[in-house]
């Protein structure tokens, strides 16, 4: 993504160095936003007011502990089938259900999950209640064989998601994101259903839902970490109407928490990490609703407002933004401007925020900063107009890949022309860049080469500064470097260097 120039040897120098150094480049990015596709973030959700339910109807919180044996199960079977009292049966198989041996027992006796189903789809509203609280519990199992069994009732639970109940919905919903993980085929049979059209609808029956938003936004991303996503579930979503209640989620009241915007912020992630579809996304505000959001929280960072667990949402946000920014897709024009610099100083206040306390998340930030430089001369310019390279210079000696971001994107700046050199070495770059010469790592040290060449080639007196701040020896030591790269660059440097002059 950044545009360093390939420093050879001279004698070495080849016209096409630069375009395989862009090609290497674009496959380290390529690379890495596969690593983010295929980190899989996919979890089960028991909903906590169960016990709380069983609370309020004067049972007590049902005991974790699990005496029901497989004989015990078919007579709770039997009598759910042959009707009478159905609360404490319900309930004494909830709990029985929680034990995940008996899980595989239950699903295995006959007709067990066409009794479920028919509960489910009676008359009887409570009975369709308890029994899917019942489902809940099953489709929080570990077994892929129990997600299975569970597929006859999924058309029932699409169904209720068009209803008014919003706790019930809610159920419905984390039953179906816990079984959207466990097999390709129950994906398949719930997409055939049309689960992205019900959610759509769902989430309109239901605005102004927080609870609903974060349930239904759950599910989504349940089904975009499916590996055929791209292929299979992403177009449906892109054209569902969906994308206009995820970025509205983005923007929920705080004082209720959190968790709906965070939920929405990863489904956006998982939908821009589309090679093919990340336009649609951005033509749909994307881009400018994450950047906007991202500008709000940086400043609530700043002032020491952030609350706690806030990195939830800025995480999945800036990997939102990082993806469709290495594309390429026209951010510009799509309404993200720097007119004040304000996402600039946004990531930067991320980086230094949580440099200690989450040092991937000011990573995360700072690749975020690289991509918006890598293409545009007016980001780039923003970067030492705004005053933030001393910023990015104290940020240098950190290690976990925070001084790599930071010299790609003072590297995407330098690259810009002479002007932009000179304003680097104004602020102070020259000296860090030293610094960063001596280290251990050798892609640190190669960047630092990169950065070095260019601003060296901007001006004779930048020359002879860095000969005044002794610099070269640290170059000759480099002439003896394991590695022939660093050698032939460390070489190219010295040989372009002012020769000292030698009296008589």
């Amino acid at each position: 993504m950044w545009r360093l120039k390939t420093v050879q040897h001279k004698a070495r120098l080849q016209n096409n160095g630069l375009e395989e150094f862009k090609l290497k480049r674009r496959e380290q990015e390529r690379a890495l936003r596969q690593a983010r596709r295929d980190r899989q973030l996919v979890s089960k959700r028991l909903l906590l007011h169960e016990d709380e339910d069983d609370a309020c109807e004067g049972e007590g919180p049902m005991d974790t502990r699990i005496t029901t044996t497989g004989d015990q199960m078919v007579e709770l079977l039997r009598g759910l089938q042959a009707g009478g009292e159905k609360a404490s049966q319900f309930r004494e198989l909830r709990r029985a259900l929680k034990d995940t041996d008996l899980q595989l027992t239950f699903i295995r006796l006959e007709n067990s999950m066409r009794a479920v189903v028919g509960l489910l789809s009676g008359l009887d509203a409570q009975c369709r209640v308890e029994a899917g609280k019942c489902l809940h519990t099953l489709s929080h199992s570990p077994h892929t064989e129990v997600g299975m069994a569970c597929l006859p009732t999924t058309p029932y639970l699409l169904t209720y998601l068009s209803g008014q109940s919003a706790k019930f919905t809610e159920l419905c919903l984390y039953t179906l994101g816990n079984l959207c993980p466990e097999d390709e085929g129950v994906r398949d049979k719930l997409l055939a259903q049309g689960i992205i059209p019900a959610l759509a609808q769902c989430v309109q029956n239901h605005s102004g839902t927080l609870a609903v938003l974060e349930a239904v936004a759950f599910t989504l991303s349940q089904l975009l970490q499916a590996k055929n996503a791209e292929q299979k579930i992403v177009p449906l979503v892109l054209t569902s109407g969906l994308t206009s209640y995820l970025m509205a989620g983005l923007n929920s009241d705080p004082e209720y928490g959190i968790g709906a915007a965070v939920e929405c912020a990863w489904c956006l992630h998982y939908l821009s990490c589309s090679e093919t579809h990340s336009s649609m996304l951005v033509n749909q505000g994307a881009l400018s609703q994450c950047s906007s959001l991202l500008v709000t929280l940086g400043r609530a960072v700043a002032r020491g407002e952030s609350k706690e667990g806030l990195e939830l949402l800025i995480w999945p946000l800036l990997r939102c933004l990082g993806n469709l920014l290495a594309r390429g897709d026209g951010y510009e024009e799509a309404g993200v401007h720097v007119s004040d610099c304000r996402l600039l100083s946004a990531l930067c206040v991320f980086a230094q925020s949580f440099l200690h306390t989450h040092p991937a998340l000011a990573r995360e930030g700072l690749w975020v900063l690289n991509n918006l430089t890598a293409d545009s001369a007016v980001w780039c310019s923003a970067v030492p107009c705004s005053g933030l390279v001393p910023v990015l210079i104290q940020l240098m000696p950190f290690s976990q890949g925070i001084n790599i971001m930071v010299l790609r994107t003072l590297g995407n700046v330098a690259h810009k022309g002479t002007a932009f050199c000179l304003q680097l070495v104004q602020a102070g770059l020259l000296p860090a860049v030293c610094a960063t010469l001596k280290m251990a790592e050798a892609e640190v040290v190669t960047l630092s080469l990169e950065v070095l060449h260019m601003l060296l080639a901007s001006s004779p007196e930048v020359a002879e500064k860095f000969v005044q701040l002794k610099g070269v020896p640290v170059l000759e030591m480099m002439l003896f470097n394991s590695e022939e790269s660093l050698r032939l660059r460390a070489a190219y440097i010295i040989d372009q260097l002012p020769q000292p002059v030698v009296d008589g």
